[in-house]
């Protein structure tokens, strides 16, 4: 019999690949998704249609939060993936109220589900703006994150403690991991990429914030969704070593999947331009609230669980999405 899992945010950027890299594996996936209009809906609705050619993959439009609903739909999962979230660290400053929905009721929500049905394993997105301002580098899953510097960050923060409670109270093997800005074909058109390769193919000026002054550790998304299928039959039941996560009264583990290399804006920006044919021009800005200078993960703890990540090149990584995006928009 093939395995099953219960995938939200299918139609999401993430959501996307990783369902249809289960579904190339063999999985029954069933994908949770509102299709809501935070950004342009048609992209949603495309990666879906793109899923449905597979006969193993049942899509379900609804809000995560809507009562019983994930229940529902989890009672034959084997395994839940919970990536279904209200995104955006500035759109959370203007809409915070989307972000309660969203990603406290709908985490609340995936919980319950997750103690009536009891997956082998659930596995439930968070973030690296978690660690806000941390300044000690590389982040590193043992460090505090006490300090959000957003809402978003706070909701997400919040969903760890909420997966901890649930896992300490009623056995439910739980793993949370912090992505790392995340890119690739398929991105979402509130991310830096994509707004650069947009607005340099139209000859328009791209914002850089922090004068330039930024780095990230830029994850392609193949990279991602590799760390996340190997951490689903990895359940957190046996430490790793000192620099593991695992919580001591429950079976729960937190997870960076990131480059474990920060590459700095400028450098970003100079793979857009190499990959888009034309040089961009800049519009040097200071830092929007919310943001970190920058972010740096440290790689250690899913290496030792899953054994050593591709690790695709900028340059590499950031052709492929223009390339994607010149087909998909006909540039």
């Amino acid at each position: 019999m093939p395995r099953r899992a219960l995938v939200t945010g299918s139609a999401g950027f993430i959501g996307y690949h990783l369902c249809r890299r289960l579904l190339a594996d063999g999985w029954e996936v069933t994908g949770l998704d509102a299709m809501t209009a935070y950004y342009d809906v048609a992209l949603k609705d495309r990666r879906h249609a793109m899923l449905m050619q597979s006969p193993g993959f049942r899509a379900v439009h609804g809000l995560v939060e809507t009562p019983g609903l994930v229940a529902d739909l989890a009672k034959e999962a084997e395994v839940i993936v919970h990536l279904a979230a209200q995104a955006g660290v500035r759109y959370s400053i203007d809409h915070p109220r989307s972000y309660v929905e969203a990603n406290l009721i709908g985490t609340y929500e995936v919980l319950e589900a997750a103690r009536a049905t009891q997956p082998a394993h659930l596995l439930i997105a968070s973030t690296s703006s978690v660690y806000g301002a941390n300044t000690e580098m590389p982040y590193a899953e043992m460090h505090k994150a006490d300090h959000p510097m957003s809402f978003y960050a706070a909701t997400k923060k919040a969903g760890e403690a909420m997966g901890h409670s649930y896992a300490h109270l009623y056995g439910i093997p739980t793993t949370l991991f912090r992505f790392f800005t995340v890119y690739g074909p398929w991105g979402r058109p509130d991310m830096a990429l994509f707004k650069f390769v947009k607005a340099i193919l139209a000859g328009e000026p791209i914002d850089i914030y922090n004068h330039g002054d930024m780095r990230r550790d830029f994850t392609y998304v193949d990279d991602l969704v590799e760390g996340i299928t190997r951490l689903i039959d990895c359940t957190p039941t046996t430490s790793a070593g000192p620099m593991d996560s695992l919580s001591p009264v429950a079976p729960f583990r937190i997870v960076n999947i990131g480059n474990g290399a920060p590459v700095g804006l400028m450098d970003f920006v100079k793979a857009v331009e190499e990959a888009t044919g034309r040089a961009a021009d800049k519009r040097l800005l200071p830092m929007q609230p919310g943001d970190v200078p920058a972010t740096w993960a440290d790689a250690a703890l899913i290496e030792a669980l899953t054994g050593p990540l591709p690790r695709t090149d900028i340059r590499d990584g950031v052709r492929r999405f223009v390339d994607w995006y010149r087909d998909f928009y006909r540039v």
